[in-house]
């Protein structure tokens, strides 16, 4: 499932065409995704321009001009895709043709500008909500998300207050999208490794007992964080169904430390550990049992 930065990615590739423009149509090509398509859903966007493209976690929320937002979910096998005039456009304005199989484009957005934006999903995974603007922040799919990464939210004292007390390991802690929101399997992974904390160590191993911030948490802060934007410098990771709204793969994934490099020599110099693969809570984990203690 795309994380963050393939999120970010993503949004970063829609923007351009999407902001700003006017929604001529809206077309549903079957009437459900993961959930049914909202109440009347080409009517509430049909004539609507599109006024801002955030994305919250791995949300995409595109602002419209009628006061509701569109959140939109790209599960597991979603990506976007854009048309104009049937040929790509330059570098940057991320125009493509349609994916390798027509029959799993189930949304089209029909801009007033002649630009076709398609959501593909051949196993159907993500959904499409629509909800007021003002009413965003307290809707089930928002209201207990934790921290933004990226934000300013995100502290050592942050994550102190949120491990008070918890006997979870910090893989687990940290996968909880209540206390960060949007961090995934890979880059909890990869944070970790730089931070050189061991998943299994216990999630209260970041508070002393005055409730002060550890060293770890200090360090684990800016591993999030670095991760993170490295991440979506290149454009995010490529496992198997994921690319950018212009087609093109993430590079993310050659630059892995211990993700999915099970059996392989650490990369840390002077490390010579081996990486290890452990299951928590059904998923993968990786990490070199010298360098995170």
């Amino acid at each position: 499932m795309p994380e963050l930065p393939e999120v970010e990615t993503v949004r970063r590739g829609l923007a351009p065409v999407l902001v700003g423009k006017r929604v001529a149509s809206l077309e549903t090509r079957r009437p459900d995704l993961r959930f049914p398509f909202p109440e009347k859903f080409a009517e509430r966007v049909k004539g609507q321009s599109i006024i801002g493209l955030e994305r919250r976690a791995k949300y995409l929320v595109a602002s419209l001009s009628s006061g509701e937002d569109l959140v939109m979910h790209l599960g597991m096998t979603g990506r976007f895709t854009i048309v104009h005039d049937g040929v790509a456009d330059t570098p940057g304005q991320y125009a493509h043709g349609t994916g390798p199989d027509p029959t799993h484009d189930h949304v089209v957005f029909n801009l007033s500008d002649g630009t076709r934006v398609i959501y593909n999903d051949p196993r159907r995974f993500g959904f499409m909500v629509m909800m007021a603007h003002a009413e965003r922040s307290q809707h089930p799919l928002f209201r207990d998300l934790g921290a933004e990464p990226l934000g300013e939210e995100l502290t050592a004292d942050y994550l102190a207050s949120k491990a008070k007390s918890r006997k979870v390991n910090l893989k687990a802690f940290l996968m909880d999208q209540h206390v960060v929101a949007g961090l995934g399997n890979i880059y909890v992974s990869e944070a970790l490794f730089q931070a050189g904390l061991s998943p299994n160590r216990a999630a209260k191993s970041l508070v002393d007992r005055r409730g002060v911030p550890t060293e770890r948490a200090v360090k684990l802060v800016p591993a999030i964080r670095d991760v993170l934007g490295r991440a979506i410098e290149a454009g995010g990771s490529t496992l198997r169904d994921y690319r950018h709204a212009d087609g093109k793969r993430g590079a993310f994934q050659e630059r892995f430390g211990v993700y999915d490099r099970a059996g392989s020599l650490c990369q840390t110099p002077g490390c010579g550990g081996e990486i290890r693969r452990l299951v928590h809570s059904g998923r993968a984990t990786f990490y070199c049992p010298r360098c995170q203690r």
